[in-house]
């Protein structure tokens, strides 16, 4: 079903809402006019990039002083330096590129969950859900990486829903015209046909290199996208009477998904460190040759240029192996993955304990915490949407639940593989967008159940008689506006008195 006007009026006010939620207050809190918590890396590396930016087309490098090396592929900070070019070294600069791309996030949402369902009304459900997690928010008002990879992510994930819909069609419209006609003479080929050039699985494998352009994660999302996508192509072959659709697989559709989902996310992600290779002066770039690299190490076999660009990526990993628990790394806010499932240990971004009221009132004084919090409503009911939606795909066979749960996965489990390694929260936000969409759908086939109420006030409020189903979804979308009202305060930095904050501390592991 193409998009109408509903899709269009819904994606317009959602996406207007997400931006006021994201762009108001942008420039606060600061510390003492400064970046804060990880922002203290990447904004001055990003400002590095702008300093140093004399091509047009190149830019510049991070050279990171302060630190020695920079940990993370260069894409986010060229992306944050755009902003930082036009505003300056402000907090507006720092920033307003992740207000940006934290909207788009929302929009990629509702049009992940739009594209698996064919219903604007599941589409709208994700769009508010996303503008209203805190955790979204979050990532989407600090100069930090994590809210561009959720971007690429999940409008990659939609243009291969669009991909794998947009090729069943062309193969039922083919199916369709020779309905009478066996197999073997609908397709002469027993591999059944090409399916040619895929545009949009070609555009997903250009933005799954922008996510590996921001983190190494990335590759999570690369081998379990792919996989995927092979997976969905062997359910058409099989289901439209191709003779021999795994070998087909392995013949016309596996080589073609390498290209568009690894080859094309490599060269994306060659290109983000053209800047580095054009410098003289980058970190580790004349390793080969001024004494870094040991003369019996096996990079001296390479070109130097190579060798000093494979040398700093094998410090990047060696960095990241030995930041571990048992190495003696520890950090106030470290959690781990299962933690994630439930919200249940935020970050601590910004903390003013020593603050007068504004409005006085308070014998206690007031604060300012800023928190990377999750909107409980959200987080709380991950586990049962998770196993609600397993027994949908298993029992029923609803397939609208497979996307959700593949990218849930790639941004869970394979961090349950590492777990010694230190991790924070913020490595959740890109797996909620899809256990949005996974309870847009939710709600979407909720919305119509049940019996009428015929409750006179309910039906003079809403205009019409609804279902017992409309009215729970009416009823938890509110309770998620609620709290994310409620817990504003901590997700803002807004000066609140002591005894608000304290009752906003519902469990321990909060503060």
């Amino acid at each position: 079903m193409p998009l109408d006007r509903r899709d269009g009026w819904s994606l317009l006010l959602i996406g207007v809402l997400a931006a006021l939620t994201r762009f108001i207050g942008l420039g606060h809190p600061v510390s003492g006019g400064t970046p804060i918590f990880d922002e203290k890396h990447y904004v001055p590396q990003a400002w590095d990039i702008v300093r140093s930016w004399d091509h047009l087309l190149i830019g510049g490098i991070e050279s990171n002083p302060g630190y020695g090396l920079v940990v993370h592929p260069p894409l986010a900070k060229q992306i944050i330096a755009l902003a930082e070019f036009i505003f300056g070294y402000s907090p507006w600069g720092w920033r307003a590129m992740a207000a940006f791309f934290g909207t788009g996030v929302v929009i990629a949402t509702m049009l992940l969950a739009r594209e698996l369902t064919q219903s604007w009304n599941v589409g709208a459900f994700a769009g508010l859900l996303a503008t209203f997690d805190g955790v979204l928010l979050v990532s989407s008002r600090f100069g930090m990486l994590d809210i561009f990879q959720v971007f690429f992510i999940t409008t990659a994930a939609w243009m291969l829903a669009r991909d794998h819909r947009h090729m069943r069609s062309r193969m039922h419209t083919a199916w369709q015209s020779l309905a009478d006609a066996s197999p073997q003479q609908l397709w002469p080929s027993p591999f059944g046909p090409r399916f040619g050039v895929r545009w949009w699985r070609f555009g997903a494998g250009l933005l799954l290199g922008g996510a590996l352009a921001v983190k190494w994660s990335g590759l999570y999302y690369i081998a379990f996208f792919g996989l995927f996508c092979v997976f969905g192509d062997l359910i058409i072959r099989r289901r439209y009477g191709v003779a021999r659709p795994y070998s087909a697989v392995w013949l016309r559709d596996i080589p073609a998904a390498l290209a568009s989902l690894v080859l094309v996310p490599v060269l994306v992600y060659l290109w983000t460190w053209r800047a580095w290779f054009a410098s003289e002066t980058a970190v580790y770039r004349h390793a080969a040759t001024d004494g870094t690299i040991e003369d019996d190490s096996w990079l001296q076999a390479l070109p130097d240029t190579v060798a000093s660009w494979l040398y700093y990526h094998q410090s990047v990993l060696e960095f990241h192996a030995t930041l571990t628990t048992s190495g003696g790394h520890d950090h106030p806010w470290d959690s781990k993955p299962w933690a994630w499932l439930a919200g249940v240990r935020p970050i601590l971004y910004y903390s003013n304990t020593e603050l007068a009221c504004p409005l006085g009132g308070s014998d206690n004084g007031c604060r300012e915490m800023l928190f990377l919090f999750g909107t409980p409503a959200i987080w709380w009911f991950i586990v049962p949407g998770l196993l609600w939606a397993l027994w949908a795909v298993l029992v029923r066979k609803e397939r609208a639940f497979g996307w959700p749960l593949v990218g849930f996965a790639a941004g869970f489990v394979p961090w349950l593989a590492a777990y010694d390694r230190q991790m924070y929260f913020f490595y959740a936000a890109a797996f909620i967008p899809f256990v949005i969409a996974l309870y847009a759908i939710i709600l979407g086939g909720l919305a119509h159940r049940g019996r009428y109420l015929r409750w006179r006030l309910l039906t003079r409020l809403a205009g019409r008689e609804l279902t017992a189903g409309s009215v729970v979804v009416i009823v938890y979308l509110a309770t998620v506006v609620a709290m994310f009202v409620y817990f504003s305060p901590i997700l803002y930095g807004l000066p609140i008195p002591d005894g608000w904050y304290h009752s906003m501390m519902w469990l321990p592991s909060w503060t």
